[in-house]
Parts: structure tokens; C-alpha cells; sequence
């Protein structure tokens, strides 16, 4: 998929060194549910493996480099959990906004997603904005595990139903 600024594309093995280096930030692994820390290129490809049928992921590229990963989980009623995260190095430009309209928009069009669901941990304004900017409804507070912290967190939780004008929008792009 491509996007104004972004490439969004199939997750590969030779990913999972610079993977490993921009997820293994605790900045960026402290906030998000699946990411060990310290975070190694063999986990990581460790994980690019494990990828399981459902898993809709996308590396997201800039200017042709790596910069993150954005995806969804599909369950068999239509609820999608989108997931996300950035580089450090490459936060507060609107990359996960972008990357995730477009991945939200496939989900709608053509990967049969009625609703998507998302959280954020508490303390995470920046994923706040991402979730604000697509347009989710807060649903109530939940909680979340932290695989970096190795413990539940307070999270908060959101949901997005079709329609979506993001995604007429980011499918005209």
C-alpha cells in the first residue's frame, strides 16, 4: 500500500535486525503489549515466523527505510485489534496516523473488518492522539499487558465502526 508519504509492505526476515533496534527502545517497547525487552533480531525474527493467519502486519517505510509496523488481528465476527508502533527517531510526524488509516482502510474494503478495536496504556499520550486523529470512540478503561514491563497496566480502550470517511479518504490518496 502506498500513502502520501509511506509505504506500507509484507514484514520480511532481513527486517528483523532493524526491528529489533527501533522496537527495542524501552521508549517504544514500555508502551506497547507484545514487545520484549531487551528486544533481539533473533526474537524478532522469532516473531516475523510466528506471524499467524489472521495477522494482517505491514513494516512501514519512509523515504525506503524501515520506521515501524502497523497491523490487525481479525477474529471470525469481524473485530479487528489494530496495533502500531513508530521508532523513536521518527515520532511526532504523523507516521502512525497515516500508516494506520491506510491499514484501517483495507480492513474495511477488502479484508472484511466491521469494527476495529484499540487500546493505549495509560501514560501514552502519543498513541492517545494517533487513536483521537482516526476517529475511535472511547469505550471505558481496561488493562493491558506489557510484555517490556512484564506486568498488566491500565489501559484505556476504544472502538471504530464502519463507516469510516478516514478510509474513503486514505483509499483516494
Amino acid at each position: 500500500m502506498q500513502t502520501a508519504r509511506l509505504r506500507l509492505r509484507a514484514v520480511v526476515d532481513s527486517d528483523a535486525a532493524r526491528i529489533a533496534d527501533l522496537a527495542g527502545d524501552w521508549d517504544v517497547a514500555s508502551m506497547t503489549g507484545r514487545i520484549p525487552y531487551p528486544y533481539s533480531a533473533d526474537a524478532a525474527q522469532h516473531w516475523i515466523s510466528g506471524v499467524e493467519e489472521g495477522e494482517q502486519v505491514f513494516g512501514i517505510e519512509r523515504d525506503a527505510e524501515f520506521i515501524g509496523i502497523c497491523g490487525f488481528t481479525i477474529d471470525a465476527n469481524g473485530d479487528a485489534e489494530l496495533g502500531y508502533w513508530i521508532g523513536k527517531p521518527y515520532w511526532g510526524h504523523g507516521y502512525a496516523t497515516e500508516a494506520a488509516s491506510a491499514v484501517m482502510a483495507y480492513g474495511f474494503t477488502k479484508a472484511g473488518v466491521r469494527r476495529f478495536v484499540c487500546r493505549h496504556l495509560a501514560g501514552n499520550p502519543g498513541s492517545a492522539r494517533v487513536i483521537q486523529k482516526l476517529g475511535f470512540k472511547y469505550v471505558g478503561d481496561s488493562t493491558g499487558w506489557c510484555e517490556a514491563r512484564q506486568c498488566e497496566l491500565p489501559a484505556l480502550s476504544y472502538e471504530l465502526r464502519r463507516p469510516w470517511t478516514m478510509a474513503i479518504r486514505a483509499l483516494a490518496s
